[in-house]
């Protein structure tokens, strides 16, 4: 039996202002778009992992309450999820491209553990580490 990981979502303030940010600013692409009725499902990946996807989901109905809603967004604006990782084959050039975009950095690049890593945010304060790939 074959099994894996296909989704993982995170919680945004909103769908298309993520969708903005991970297609124009990361290089990502849409992978599905629907709706049912108020609920989206917005998944996007990266171009070279085809079997992957991350989630684009805004806490509400049908899954949450309003209450649970508004303390799930102000969690993840605070940015105290656990980071996501991006990996990258020179963290130094990503950053700079990444930043002339406007992507909002927390940590410039920093060798490290025999690698170079960055930090930054999505706009809804998604945490993310970018590292740069062991050669």
């Amino acid at each position: 039996m074959n099994q894996g990981v296909q989704v993982v979502g995170v919680y945004v303030r909103d769908q298309d202002e993520a969708l903005a940010f991970y297609v124009d600013k990361l290089g990502f692409r849409v992978h599905t778009d629907v709706r049912n009725g108020d609920y989206r499902w917005l998944t996007v990946q990266y171009p070279d992992q085809p079997s992957f996807q991350l989630g684009l989901f805004t806490p509400g109905p049908p899954l949450h309450d309003p209450a649970t809603a508004q303390t799930l967004h102000a969690v993840v604006a605070k940015g105290v999820m656990p980071p996501l990782v991006l990996t990258v084959d020179d963290c130094r050039a990503a950053y700079d491209r990444m930043h002339a975009l406007g992507v909002e950095f927390t940590q410039e690049p920093v060798d490290r553990y025999g690698t170079v890593d960055a930090g930054f945010r999505d706009p809804s304060g998604n945490g993310w580490k970018m590292i740069e790939a062991r050669r």
